[in-house]
């Protein structure tokens, strides 16, 4: 006669969970005291762009007393409509976009190629190429302007907008970006499986490289871009205001005289980071997100 044991269910044990805790892979929430600091952060990143307006709707007797001004004077459409003739501001503009916009395509193009050879690659020389390339990065930009404006001399580029396109086609920062980048997100097996179905070299970067890299791209466009608009230096130096100026170059000469007029400089300042401003708006999304990426991916 078997004897039946009975058994004694264990109740199902529920995880403790603390209020305010999301699940895994769920989305956190901010509380109070994270918006304040976002706010506040936000609020000071905006701080010189709202006091170059306040300057921009003052005058220069006014910026000259203690305390400043910290609010919004009447005259800033005005002094914007001076800035934007007198340094011929929409020429400037529309040759900044140029130089810029050609600068940016140019680069992350040659970038994303040369940052795949050097990650997915291998060639003799290799390690050695790439330091040179890193050590560029070391040399400071104001000793290849002697050199490049004797070439440009030579070339008669002077006051030409290829002076200032030529030099800047080429980003050792954007190699080195790219080839980071690639090394975590473009898998060994996809370009062997290409090799395999007899894809070349340039049909894998067509449509394997430039798809698994449009995040980076699109992040080293932005800072090119960025960093092309604000260059002033070098266009300075071969191009006039006269002639095919940029808009740092345009603005170099803004509120001439014997006293300059600083709310006519902010206002010319203002005009010229507008664009930005709007690139940033409209692109910022699609940046920040690539940045993620990249993070995620490395």
């Amino acid at each position: 006669m078997t004897t039946t044991v009975p058994t004694h269910r264990t109740p199902k044990t529920r995880a403790i969970r603390k209020p305010g805790a999301s699940r895994a892979g769920g989305q956190l929430k901010a509380g109070p005291l994270g918006y304040a600091v976002l706010i506040l952060f936000t609020l000071g990143s905006l701080l010189p762009l709202i006091w170059t307006a306040i300057a921009a709707s003052r005058n220069n007797n006014r910026l000259s007393q203690t305390p400043p001004p910290m609010w919004f004077g009447g005259n800033l459409f005005d002094h914007l409509k001076f800035a934007w003739t007198d340094a011929n501001l929409g020429k400037a503009m529309l040759n900044t976009t140029i130089v810029a916009g050609t600068s940016a395509a140019v680069i992350v193009m040659l970038s994303t190629i040369a940052g795949f050879a050097f990650a997915k690659l291998r060639f003799r020389g290799r390690n050695i190429l790439l330091l040179v390339i890193i050590g560029t990065m070391m040399v400071p930009p104001q000793l290849s302007v002697i050199p490049l404006y004797m070439m440009v001399a030579k070339l008669q580029w002077a006051d030409q907008l290829q002076a200032v396109i030529l030099p800047s086609l080429v980003s050792a920062f954007g190699v080195f970006f790219m080839r980071q980048y690639l090394l975590q997100a473009l898998p060994d097996e996809l370009i062997e499986a290409a090799r395999v179905d007899g894809a070349s070299s340039w049909r894998i970067i067509w449509h394997i490289v430039f798809p698994a890299a449009r995040p980076a791209m699109a992040v080293l466009g932005m800072l090119t871009f960025v960093q092309t608009w604000n260059d002033f230096l070098w266009p300075f130096l071969v191009l006039t205001q006269n002639g095919q100026p940029t808009v740092q170059v345009a603005l170099a000469g803004l509120g001439r005289g014997f006293t300059p007029d600083q709310s006519v400089i902010m206002a010319g300042a203002l005009l010229g980071t507008l664009p930005l401003l709007l690139v940033f708006a409209l692109f910022g999304k699609q940046i920040v997100g690539g940045i993620m990426q990249g993070a995620v991916k490395g």
